[in-house]
């Protein structure tokens, strides 16, 4: 089945501020690989597969620096179809001598972590079969385990040919200010599932019986929403509807909960209990 993709609903692309777009170019295209979709000084876009955005960054006249314990982004996570493709981007920032935090099993897919020059958190994983995953009572489980040490075996010597054109954003996990209340907002509100919780710490939720769409924690958020100002981080993200319908019904449910709509162009953004926007597409 293809989680990301009709009649699911899921992130596909993400946009954060950055101080140096100059020095965030080399990383996301130099390093990781990443096809320039748009440029202009203040803003770049990148692709996996040169048609479909992924990720813009902006750099802002004033930016101010990110704070690590409000709300916001804890990461964003890019999907690569195989575990062939992840030994590769190993393989590659290893060669670079670019710092990974860490890398990890989780039952479900295997990770890898690490930031980009301005501290954003990013995810390099790749799905087990879904057939694999592990289901009970609607909750998936998840674990936190050593990824395998035999990773790059996988490869046979190919060159570095960047990240794949299947990448896609496979989910984003962020920081929230409350929990509760934002498992209630996305789950009544936006349509999801809650499909793992770690409660009181950690949620996530997904459509479609995917392991998760969405992460939400307090580790290091707990009370703390959006704050004011340009900060280096999270701008907003783009949640995909399956139709205009099931949209509109999200767009209704928000209104009725007192959620305020905002609506430039054609495009409708909403911000969640934490103060962290995001746009609803389809």
């Amino acid at each position: 089945m293809q989680f990301h993709e009709a009649p699911n609903m899921y992130v596909n692309h993400v946009y954060l501020f950055v101080r140096n777009l100059r020095r965030s170019k080399d990383f996301y295209s130099g390093i990781l690989g990443l096809s320039i979709l748009q440029e202009s000084k203040q803003a770049i876009t990148f692709s996996a597969n040169g048609i479909d955005p992924l990720l813009t960054l902006e750099q802002p006249v004033v930016v101010l620096p990110p704070i690590r314990r409000s709300a916001g982004l804890y990461h964003f996570a890019m999907l690569v179809p195989s575990r062939k493709d992840l030994a590769a981007v190993t393989a590659r920032l290893m060669k670079e001598g670019y710092p990974l935090v860490g890398g990890a099993d989780h039952a479900v897919s295997e990770a890898l972590y690490l930031e980009d020059p301005d501290g954003n958190g990013i995810e390099i994983y790749r799905d087990r079969p879904a057939d694999e995953w592990k289901w009970e009572n609607g909750k998936v489980l998840m674990l936190t385990e050593a990824i395998d040490e035999h990773l790059l075996d996988e490869l046979n010597g190919e060159p570095w040919g960047g990240l794949p054109k299947e990448t896609k954003m496979g989910h984003l996990h962020l920081q929230v200010a409350n929990l509760k209340e934002t498992e209630k907002f996305y789950v009544e509100g936006l349509g999801f599932n809650l499909v793992a919780a770690y409660e009181p710490y950690a949620d996530f939720i997904s459509t479609g019986g995917y392991h998760h769409h969405l992460g939400l924690n307090v580790w290091n958020s707990r009370g703390v929403p959006v704050q004011k100002g340009t900060h280096v981080g999270l701008n907003y993200y783009r949640l995909v509807f399956p139709d205009t319908q099931m949209r509109q019904e999200a767009i209704d449910r928000l209104l009725k909960s007192g959620v305020s709509i905002e609506q430039t162009n054609e495009r409708m953004f909403a911000k969640d209990p934490s103060g962290i926007k995001f746009e609803l597409g389809i």
